[in-house]
């Protein structure tokens, strides 16, 4: 059983609703297939055959008469939205030897050319109907499946009927000739390129040593090489026609459409579609297998050296896959299980930070691609005595197994639980259709059935007696028997392990340790001390958007209060303050990133990681932080019954910050491990280097290395962060679903009680950054991956600011343009990069700093063809205006995009991030839709000669250690021209 959630139209009636007056694109009239009469369907909710748990009636189940299954349901989140996702029951586990990766090469042939769509035009044709490509419009190929997905805005009679036809014409008649397979080839095998590594190999092996003996062990989604260049237009048309059939189709509808209009056009676009030939039954997958010993033995260990890369060890007691009655029983042993699990989990987790053997470690239950029923355990080790790190998992694993957990352990974790149903039920009517639709694909692959929230809950409430000691205790007895145990040890060391040494690990005895066993005694907000003296709102003022309130505290502190009655159990809370990057000394690189993985663990007045958890069970709260150029944020959302304690920890973590040693000494080690991992790719490098050059090489912005952050110490740590949370101003938000009276009573108990800031230092509130000056020739960095890696970065440097704002969200257009076409150059005709892209980045609290940045992973050798040919687009931007329907296919999506942001309290807290210091923001929310989505071609002309003249970028490219960055670009390859 998948949850699923009951939806309704949350639109909030602001300032940009009133600016959604233009009309989408008209699309153009879809005529139903000549001999399609609308078939009869069977009203049979065939999701629930089986089960007694309660249908959701909110989906309306048919089956067509040629074995085609579908769910319609109206959904409106976002309003005007239709969510349509064509799942196939065919993945990389349906194919034969001679065709890996087939299922997925299909999934990219399927967008080239169709019945109803010449070569090349599925982008442009869904850009036209407001679907942004990558986004909106996309498809994943998995195991078992492969699913199409559209996200359709302002969906329209009209705009639905084309949507439908056009996915008709893609599933039951693409063009898959020998031309087609041979553009398509290149394209996947770029992709496979991509991630080619380390990670690649390492995913494989395990995949191979975990499942040996089974299909999944020989199927990378991905295909090989081998098989992937010798497919032809017969062979892919063989596996089309076998697997691309109705009776292996279903389609999932949902969004603001009415379900019968939608479940018309399901039978009359795809009502017709005939499979060829005798249906073939799918292929057996297989079951684990037991050792030679006996079931329950250690089977297939593996270990896997990879230079650079962090020790991490899994192994996984395997069971059968078999498909289950999904019925109330069963899902209520499922929540046994889930109790079982976050009992362990928490305990490993207070073993780790109290500093053991191990970084981290977890258990977790999955069934896998309908292959197997496995418990994963995975350990991250700190050092090279792999074998401490996991014998310490297994001994906490061993007295779970020993002796029951607590009633105090079993309640917490209930009550975890709790406010997560509860929290779910509460925010039903907010959840996307998008999110409905994924979630029957997701129960449709492993054969189960979907919930409303209100049966998870009812269920989780009746089995609570159920949740006994012993019940769990047996759960977590079974969670660890199987037919076979396998394991993949990774290390950077040769030498340091070898299978027979893991295999003889996995199977020695073990001690069972009580140690982490958690003290289960509740603490409670009202036995905290106080922030101090409550202080009280001085000014309290309605803003130019007139939900929105602006509220001042008598020390100076300011905040934004919006409540929504339109948002349900939805609350979000920002918290920004001080000076971001600029707060920072030259010297201090290690300390902000020990800052971003420590501050909030090092702990609020008594209160370290493990009591604010403690402190926060069964409660809807969080407590994020990020680092800006120019501020710092902390962030979370909760609900309306715990925001004042939310707001208490915010403010306490100013008032009586806790410098805890142990996170620290955790996060240094976790950043040692990282460090060395991100030379092992070119987007690792990407990563680790494209921030410090981006900012003229400013060492605040470097990656530390694990040298540098052995020189950090807890007491240079608190020297650091101290005075951060002394110092400047501080903005508090809150957007959602709260009472507002209370809400303020809050603010004057938390924040209110706060000493008045000291202003920050004028030398640091006006600080800028240097930037990289422009060049044509790249800046060269190396990476130790794989030899067939490399990526490319080119950047425009353009301004920032509020005064040229305008200019600012007029570049998102031009540099969409622009990605469009580099896209359809570098991917869809030259086939040498799988998703190159081009962002805009126009920072509003400083005037420099904005960016127009493309990027792209692809060959070394390729590396001036994308210089060359980003260069080549660039002038044509400078030389000649786009045409009004490329620029149309750019400014529909984005239009829709602000539209159906605009629906949550959320978007317009980014938007208004600062406006208590910066009114103009507020005005600034008024003409942001015009601002993103009118413009004209030449307007378009104008901004790129501004900013895209040649001389005004700069370069990076990042190659194999070893390699020369080649110059040219090779003879007979020139942009724009297909190979």
């Amino acid at each position: 059983m998948r949850p699923a959630f009951r939806t309704a139209c949350s639109a909030i009636s602001l300032v940009i609703a009133a600016l959604l007056v233009a009309p989408p694109v008209a699309a153009k009239t879809a005529q139903a297939p000549a001999k399609a009469a609308a078939p009869a369907a069977k009203d049979d909710a065939w999701l629930y055959r089986g089960s007694d748990v309660p249908r959701d009636r909110e989906w309306t189940f048919g089956e067509l008469p040629n074995g085609l299954r579908y769910a319609v349901r109206r959904n409106g989140v976002p309003p005007g939205q239709v969510s349509i996702r064509v799942r196939i029951d065919a993945g990389a586990l349906y194919e034969n030897d001679n065709e890996k990766g087939y299922a997925h090469l299909l999934e990219h042939m399927v967008f080239r050319q169709s019945k109803y769509l010449g070569d090349g035009e599925a982008i442009p044709a869904f850009q036209r109907l407001g679907a942004t490509f990558g986004s909106d419009t996309n498809a994943t190929t998995g195991p078992v499946s492969t699913t199409f997905k559209l996200d359709l805005p302002g969906a329209t009679p009209q705009s639905l009927t084309e949507s439908f036809r056009l996915l008709s014409g893609m599933m039951i008649a693409p063009t898959l000739s020998e031309a087609n397979v041979r553009t398509d080839v290149p394209i996947v095998l770029a992709e496979k390129r991509d991630n080619a590594g380390p990670g690649e190999r390492i995913a494989e092996t395990t995949q191979q040593t975990l499942f040996a003996g089974q299909r999944l062990a020989e199927r990378p989604v991905i295909g090989t090489t081998e098989t992937l260049t010798a497919a032809h237009q017969a062979s892919v048309r063989a596996f089309h026609a076998r697997w691309y059939r109705p009776e292996n189709a279903v389609i999932i509808v949902a969004g603001d459409a009415d379900p019968a209009q939608m479940a018309g056009l399901i039978k009359t676009w795809f009502g017709s579609w005939k499979g060829t030939g005798k249906a073939t039954p799918a292929p057996s997958f297989g079951d684990p297998v037991a050792p030679s010993g006996g079931a329950g033995g250690i089977g297939e260990t593996r270990v896997i050296v990879e230079a650079d890369v962090p020790r991490n060890l899994t192994y996984a007691v395997l069971r059968p896959w078999r498909k289950v009655d999904d019925t109330i029983a069963y899902n209520q042993g499922i929540m046994i299980d889930s109790l079982a699990q976050a009992i362990i989990n928490r305990r490993l987790e207070a073993r780790a930070r109290g500093g053991g053997s191990y970084l981290t470690a977890q258990v977790q239950q999955d069934k896998i691609s309908r292959s197997a029923n496995a418990t994963f355990v995975t350990v991250t080790p700190l050092a090279e005595d792999w074998k401490t790190a996991l014998a310490d998992v297994r001994g906490v694993l061993a007295d779970a197994m020993a002796s029951a957990p607590s009633q105090e352990e079993i309640d917490r974790e209930v009550a975890e639980m709790n406010v997560a149903f509860e929290s779910s039920m509460e925010q039903s009517r907010l959840q996307p259709g998008s999110r409905l639709a994924d979630d029957i694909v997701a129960a449709l692959d492993i054969r189960e059935t979907v919930a409303s929230p209100e049966t998870v809950l009812s269920i989780f409430n009746s089995s609570k007696p159920l949740f006994t000691p012993a019940a769990v205790l047996q759960h977590t007895r079974d969670l660890f028997k199987g037919v076979v145990t396998r394991g993949v040890y990774v290390t950077p060391r040769s030498g340091e392990a070898d299978s027979a040494a893991f295999r003889s690990a996995l199977a020695a005895p073990v001690k069972a340790d009580g140690k982490a066993r958690l003290d289960t005694k509740p603490i409670s907000f009202a036995g905290l001390p106080a922030i101090g003296a409550p202080g009280k709102v001085v000014v309290a003022a309605p803003t130019v958007v007139p939900e929105i309130e602006q509220v001042e505290l008598s020390n100076g502190i300011k905040a934004l209060l919006f409540p929504t009655g339109n948002e349900p159990g939805r609350l979000s809370v920002k918290v920004r303050f001080g000076a971001g990057y600029r707060a920072f000394q030259p010297g201090d690189a290690a300390y902000i990133q020990l800052g971003e993985m420590a501050l909030v663990g090092s702990g609020v007045g008594t209160l370290g990681q493990e009591e604010l958890d403690r402190i926060s069970t069964g409660r809807k709260m969080g407590f994020d932080f990020d680092i800006d150029d120019t501020n710092f944020k902390f962030q979370a959302d909760t609900r309306n019954a715990d925001l004042a304690d939310q707001l208490y920890l915010f403010a306490a973590k100013f008032a009586m910050p806790k410098w805890d040693a142990n996170p620290v000494l955790r996060a240094k080690a976790a950043s040692k491990l990282q460090y060395e991992s991100m030379a092992t790719s070119p987007q690792g490098v990407v990563q680790r280097d494209l921030a410090f050059l981006q900012h003229g090489r400013d060492p605040r912005f470097r990656t530390p290395t694990p040298q540098e952050m052995d020189a950090a110490t807890p007491a240079g740590f608190r020297q650091v962060w101290e005075p951060i949370l002394r110092d400047g101003p501080i903005e508090v938000q809150l957007f959602g679903d709260f009472d507002r009276d209370a809400a303020i009573a809050a603010l004057e108990r938390t924040f209110g009680a706060l000493p008045r800031r000291p202003d920050l230092p004028r030398a640091v509130a006006t600080a800028t950054f240097p930037e990289t000056r422009p060049s044509d020739q790249p800046i060269v960095l190396e990476h130790r991956g794989d030899a067939s890696q490399a990526a490319a970065v080119v950047q425009w440097p353009t301004a920032g600011g509020m005064v040229q704002l305008q200019e600012g969200r007029q570049l998102e257009i031009l540099s969409q343009l622009f990605s469009n076409r580099l896209l359809d150059r570098l991917r869809e005709k030259l086939g040498e990069a799988y998703s190159p892209q081009v962002y805009n980045s126009w920072p509003r609290d400083r005037d420099t700093g904005g960016a127009i940045i493309a990027l792209a992973q692809l060959q070394p050798k390729a590396v001036p063809i994308f210089f060359a040919t980003a260069d080549e687009i660039a002038h044509e931007l400078v030389a000649a205006p786009p045409s009004a329907d490329e620029l149309a296919r750019v400014t529909e999506p984005l239009k829709q995009q602000l539209a159906r942001a605009a629906t949550a309290s959320a978007f317009f807290m980014g938007q208004l991030e600062g406006a208590t210091d910066d009114p103009r923001r507020f005005s600034a929310l008024g003409t942001l839709l015009p601002d993103m989505t009118r413009t004209t071609p030449a307007a378009m002309q104008a901004l790129a000669a501004k900013y895209l003249t040649r001389g005004n970028s700069w370069r990076v490219a990042v190659i194999p250690a070893g390699q020369s960055l080649a110059t040219q670009v090779p003879a007979g390859v020139a942009a724009g021209v297909r190979r």
